[in-house]
């Protein structure tokens, strides 16, 4: 069932961002230290501003996500950058956002309320290459289930008002979406899901994420890739060097194929990882979570997941899992109305 997959895609994606960030940027080695294995929400601070939020709070990265849902809500369908736009604009309060957001994402949306045109946004992001749009387009991809091509254009189109195109970010969320869109097929396995993603994609892109394949096939259990993974992924001294788009989503494909696609594992994989753990996991869960639905995932982690929304005061979008999934649900079915409008219609014409 497509509602299934959705709630799935969702929830699980924010599942691994509220587990992952607070161990975002550790070596894996400190979090096997710690935890052994961390399966489960912590308490954490971000930005260092004092807030202590909640087990279960979600960050930026879902918090931009939210922004896509609310886009949704508000065009009954697909979107455009103008509908993100519109929604920074509108319906997010710039002193709440300080808590919750990135400060570029802040800086867009001060350029939105100035009134620089949707589509001229993201080139006054100064992070180009970084993970921003790649690990909280799962809406773009849900919204065109069963249309990888047109989750993969809506990607490059509504992302111009959150990346230069001139990056590598846009291509990378493309082929997260794509993914995504086509993982809603029934029936679909992963594979078939990943191929028709880098379909789309360019040659670098289709030969870093083979490069990520070979290494979860040698790997005797999913996290036992984290060695050679440090070995092509080590970057340091630049703000957001973990957290560059090819290296994030290159893995967050390793962890769903070593993993099966079975999204608590994923997520925990993820978590696990080292780095940029929220991202990782939020991309990894999501795609499994479309895969698969939400069977997999405990519901103690999404009560915990909806009871931390709930009790957020920052984020713009206090809705459970339920709720999000049908505001997608409901869009879909009106894009569903309008494709057999269309179809009719041409019938009638060519008739």
């Amino acid at each position: 069932m497509l509602q299934d997959r959705v709630f799935g895609c969702l929830a699980a994606s924010q599942v691994g961002s509220a587990m992952g960030a607070p161990v975002e940027g550790w070596d894996w080695r400190r979090t096997r230290e710690e935890f052994g294995v961390l399966d489960h929400f912590l308490p954490y601070e971000h930005y260092g501003n004092g807030w202590q939020r909640e087990p279960g709070t979600t960050e930026d990265g879902i918090e931009r996500q939210r922004v896509f849902l609310r886009a949704i809500r508000r065009a009954g369908g697909r979107i455009r950058p103008e509908d993100v736009a519109d929604v920074w604009r509108e319906e997010v309060d710039p002193e709440h956002a300080r808590w919750c957001m990135e400060p570029f994402d802040r800086r867009l949306i001060a350029l939105a309320r100035a009134g620089v045109p949707a589509t001229r946004l993201g080139t006054f992001s100064p992070y180009t290459n970084l993970v921003s749009l790649a690990r909280s387009c799962h809406p773009i991809g849900l919204i065109n289930a069963l249309d990888p091509e047109q989750a993969w254009k809506d990607v490059h189109h509504v992302g111009l008002a959150l990346q230069a195109p001139a990056g590598i970010g846009l291509e990378w969320a493309g082929l997260v979406a794509a993914i995504i869109a086509e993982a809603c097929r029934p029936e679909a396995t992963f594979e078939e899901s990943l191929d028709t993603g880098l379909s789309f994609a360019s040659g670098s892109v289709r030969r870093e994420v083979e490069r990520a394949l070979e290494v979860a096939a040698r790997a005797s259990e999913p996290l036992a890739m984290r060695e050679e993974f440090e070995r092509h992924y080590g970057g340091h001294g630049i703000r957001y060097a973990a957290s560059h788009a090819n290296e994030v989503v290159a893995k967050a494909v390793a962890v769903v194929s070593a993993t099966g696609g079975r999204p608590r594992e994923a997520v925990i994989t993820g978590v696990n990882f080292g780095r940029d753990t929220d991202c990782l996991a939020a991309v990894a869960g999501g795609i499994a979570g479309a895969l698969s639905g939400r069977a997999d995932l405990p519901a103690r982690w999404l009560e915990q997941l909806d009871r931390a929304t709930r009790a957020n005061p920052h984020t713009c979008l206090k809705l459970t899992l339920q709720e999000m999934t049908d505001i997608v649900t409901r869009a879909l079915r009106s894009e569903a109305r309008k494709a057999r409008r269309r179809a009719e219609s041409l019938a009638e014409t060519l008739d």
